[in-house]
């Protein structure tokens, strides 16, 4: 055989091995409305810069010693490298046109082989994952091809960003590899993510559900929690990794500051968009949009926990992480997702040496026996030890309320914030105003002849007295009490300040934060 004949072998195993299961299974992929393995990676990466690792692997022989027959190369996973807007990243794209997607011994050496050089060379790892599960013809060799992932999305969490896109099925011990990563975006009718499957459930419980229902994208991103990101389609869902990428630690040590666009205009809409009545309520994705810059806020967890907004921005061109209580929503309180949902974002920007900037109006903790049954002690200490270990730049801005433990808990002085800032019209106490006076005057109010007027002298007196940004400023517990319309620019020098900052922390293994 000469080299030509050798040329033509090459091209003939690369042919085969870019079909997949062939070009029946790939019109059927499409026939459901999904894209194929290398059509997805395709979409995603810059243009002519992927290049695919471990093309020619294939499954062992089966144990009893015969050969596989018309076995794929790259066994059911296309694996590699390339670019997104220039940053390097690497990639898994599980091919469903191959035994359905399922992971087996040498699918998962190739992912965790790619998690590898991912971490060996500092960059953002990307699964797209469309699986039918574990192998169940190899056996405990496939559920170790998972452990050996599992092991590896453990080893680097906080060490390399790893984003998970559900594009299909995602079944049984498969879901923990996504539920480990730091992103998982799902598509609409298409993803699903479940440990038992409908008909497990129905033949153990009785209960009948669809996979949708179950496991589907509205599930995990508006009651599990499981998912950030929900998208109508796959190019949708691949076009929000593309948003996200910028938000990354950069491989090539770029610079973190980008050219920005900002309308000074939008200083002035502060002062009309919180009110200053504790009560009513407001939109705080608007007090957000007038502080960042123009078109960079990239919401993470929109359809969860909405009482709390968390996301990224750019303030001065600088990328920021941004956590905020949402008075549209159960007043903005903390309960149990709202807790987790922070606490896991504000570790992620910490992870990754992104500045916290914390937009405070909360009642408290939401109250009820539900959420003390269900673990809220447990849930808020969450959010308490993510803020207090973090070592990033932490920046808070107290827009109206700042109550009880709820206050403590978000940044405060008290648990490391580097700078506190308060509107002038901020409430700082151990409670709002009417329930402490309930508290503190029940003799009073009980024996007045006018409780009604009594009160509300009483309310005021103690809105004077305690229920103002100056108490905790004149204590040190607030650097400032600024102009609304200052709020951009105090932000700004505040990163400027502290871009160097650098603190050195107890030695240990590692904390126990309460899970």
């Amino acid at each position: 055989m000469d080299m030509y004949d050798k040329l033509n072998e090459l091209y003939e195993k690369r042919r085969r091995s870019k079909l997949g299961g062939g070009e029946q299974r790939i019109v059927q992929q499409h026939t459901k409305g999904k894209l194929t393995a290398r059509e997805r990676i395709s979409y995603l990466l810059d243009a002519e810069t992927f290049v695919e690792l471990y093309p020619f692997i294939t499954q062992r022989p089966i144990k009893n010693g015969e050969l596989i027959v018309n076995h794929a190369y790259g066994d059911g996973v296309v694996t590699g490298y390339g670019k997104i807007d220039g940053e390097p990243v690497y990639i898994y794209a599980q091919d469903f046109t191959v035994m359905g997607g399922t992971l087996g011994e040498m699918h998962g050496k190739k992912i965790a082989a790619v998690l590898d050089l991912a971490a060996q060379n500092n960059s953002p790892f990307l699964g797209l994952i469309d699986s039918g599960g574990a192998r169940i013809q190899e056996g405990v060799a496939a559920l170790d091809g998972y452990g050996q992932i599992f092991r590896r999305n453990v080893r680097y969490s906080g060490v390399i960003p790893q984003i998970s896109v559900i594009l299909g099925p995602s079944a049984g011990g498969a879901v923990y590899s996504p539920a480990i990563t730091d992103f998982v975006i799902m598509v609409q009718d298409t993803s699903q993510m479940f440990i038992t499957g409908p008909k497990i459930i129905e033949q153990v419980t009785g209960e009948k559900i669809t996979a949708e229902r179950l496991g589907g994208a509205f599930i995990h991103n508006t009651k599990s929690g499981n998912a950030h990101f929900i998208a109508k389609t796959e190019k949708e869902a691949l076009d929000i990794v593309r948003r996200l990428i910028p938000y990354m630690p950069s491989a090539q040590g770029r610079s973190s500051v980008l050219p920005f666009h900002y309308d000074s205009a939008k200083e002035n809409d502060l002062m009309k968009i919180v009110p200053v009545e504790s009560k009513t309520s407001y939109d705080v994705k608007q007090v957000i949009q007038s502080i960042v810059d123009q078109s960079s806020f990239l919401e993470v967890h929109a359809q969860f926990a909405k009482n709390i907004v968390v996301g990224f921005v750019r303030i001065g061109g600088k990328k920021v992480g941004i956590v905020a209580n949402q008075p549209r929503y159960l007043a903005g309180s903390l309960d149990l997702d709202a807790s987790d949902k922070a606490a896991r974002f504000i570790r992620f920007c910490d992870a990754f040496q992104i500045p916290v900037v914390t937009l405070v109006d909360v009642t408290g903790f939401f109250p009820g026996v539900n959420q003390e049954h269900q673990g809220i002690i447990r849930h808020g200490a969450k959010l308490l030890y993510a803020y207090a270990e973090a070592t990033v730049a932490k920046i808070t801005i107290i827009l109206r309320k700042a109550y009880g433990g709820a206050y403590v808990a978000l940044s405060s002085k008290s648990i490391g914030a580097d700078i506190v800032f308060a509107w002038p019209n901020a409430e700082i106490a151990v409670m709002g105003a009417e329930g402490a006076v309930s508290i503190l005057y029940t003799k009073e109010l009980t024996e007045s002849k006018d409780p009604i007027s009594l009160m509300k002298e009483k309310i005021s007196t103690y809105k004077k007295r305690f229920a103002t940004p100056y108490e905790a400023a004149e204590l040190g517990l607030v650097d400032d009490v600024i102009d609304p319309r200052e709020t951009r620019g105090k932000i700004i020098a505040a990163l400027e300040m502290l871009k160097y900052k650098h603190v050195v922390s107890p030695v240990k293994k590692h904390g126990n934060i309460p899970l």
